[in-house]
């Protein structure tokens, strides 16, 4: 595999301010870190990103953090001080991209808002990324991931009929919002440099991002009045595709919703009558007759363990897989040959395996150059580059600016 340099880092040169904590503006930082991107991470000084002290701690910091804030510098400005804002705007000068997800108006409270920054730099590309986005009747109202998920239409999809919706196991309200940031970020920056154009700013709305994949769901309604629901495991329209269970008391997820891949399912399981039964050879009729399907399919996989249902799939070529959690993830051998888990070291010197990188580009693939920092590491490397002695820092610092 190709391994980059320092040279061949497809966004070498990029210089990215960010502001914000927790997940949707400093996750899309970290993908552009992740491809070259100088990212320097603004956060408060004493406390730093609350992200430092979320879920599992290894000698007091999230391991959370040490992935989601690789590559980047961390420097502390208390931002509340026109000291700390000043630098701000210093930094902003030979910026390419600002990223922050403060709630609507907090910036501008500080002077650092479009208006005021985009007029030091009418290059720059800021992603502001907000519960509710800048405008509107809403702008103003704190949001979360979870709040978006709700109101984008998720939530309502997530889990079976008869029970209340229930979360994803992960963010993804927030993950959403930081990759459509990321592509703003990169859209816009292609307008600058190639285009000629101006910057511009790239409103990123937790729930529109969320809203932004909901495939059909608008249209069905709008057109039918069709409200589409919880199913459960089942995918709605779609047949067959569904969890089914195994004898061992585990699951196997089976997608056999092509037409050839239904027949060969159904030759697979033992059901060549449903395989050659004409009522089956498109969706909609499998759709009609989904209840039957179904009951053929998990009444063979009730009778067989996992293992076995896995390879009389693959040897019939249906996708199929089982449910992965962490470990088998962990033991997976196409992971590791695709170097989705690499190791890292820990300050202390502990081994630490983390996710890869994604995308994987052929000639200028990003990189884990170092994991998340310690609170203002680089305040004063990043400091000096602006021309600040020692001195002065240490003035700022016993002022509490730094």
């Amino acid at each position: 595999m190709h391994s980059t340099t320092a040279n061949d880092a497809p966004l070498k040169g990029v210089k990215v301010i960010e502001m914000g904590a927790l997940i949707a503006g400093p996750y899309a930082a970290s993908v552009l870190a992740q491809f070259g991107a100088e990212v320097i991470k603004i956060e408060t000084p004493g406390d730093g990103d609350p992200l430092r002290n979320w879920r599992k701690l290894h000698d007091g910091t999230s391991l959370w953090w040490y992935v989601q804030s690789r590559n980047k510098k961390s420097i502390t400005l208390n931002l509340k001080s026109p000291a700390a804002q000043e630098i701000v705007r210093e930094l902003v000068k030979d910026a390419d991209i600002v990223i922050e997800n403060f709630r609507p108006g907090t910036l501008e409270g500080w002077g650092l808002g479009w208006e005021q920054l985009s007029a030091i730099n009418p290059a720059l590309v800021m992603v502001r990324v907000s519960g509710y986005g800048q405008t509107g009747p809403y702008h103003k109202r704190p949001g979360f991931a979870a709040i978006a998920e709700s109101m984008g239409g998720l939530r309502n999809l997530v889990g079976y009929p008869d029970r209340p919706p229930v979360r994803m196991g992960v963010s993804i309200g927030d993950t959403l919002a930081s990759l459509y940031g990321v592509i703003g970020a990169l859209l816009a920056m292609h307008h600058v440099k190639v285009n000629r154009g101006s910057g511009q700013f790239i409103d990123v709305a937790l729930y529109e991002a969320v809203f932004g994949v909901m495939e059909s769901l608008l249209p069905e309604y709008a057109e039918f009045g069709e409200l589409r629901e919880r199913t459960g495991s089942s995918l709605p329209g779609i047949s067959p595709s569904n969890t089914y269970p195994c004898r061992d008391g585990r699951y196997v997820i089976i997608a056999g919703n092509g037409d050839s891949i239904f027949k060969r399912l159904m030759h697979a399981i033992g059901r060549a009558d449903l395989a050659e039964d004409p009522r089956m050879a498109r969706n909609e009729g499998r759709v009609a007759h989904n209840a039957l399907i179904d009951g053929a399919i998990a009444g063979w996989t009730s009778a067989n363990e996992l293992d076995h249902v896995l390879a009389v799939l693959e040897a019939a070529d249906v996708p199929s897989s089982r449910v992965y959690d962490a470990k088998d993830i962990y033991e997976d051998p196409h992971y590791r040959a695709r170097g989705m888990i690499e190791r890292h070291t820990l300050p202390d010197g502990a081994p630490i395996d983390v996710p890869g990188v994604v995308p994987k580009l052929s000639a200028t693939p990003g990189k884990t150059e170092w994991l998340g920092p310690r609170l203002g590491e680089h305040t004063d490397e990043v400091l000096s580059k602006l021309g600040f002695d020692a001195e002065r820092i240490a003035a700022l610092r016993r002022d509490g600016v730094v």
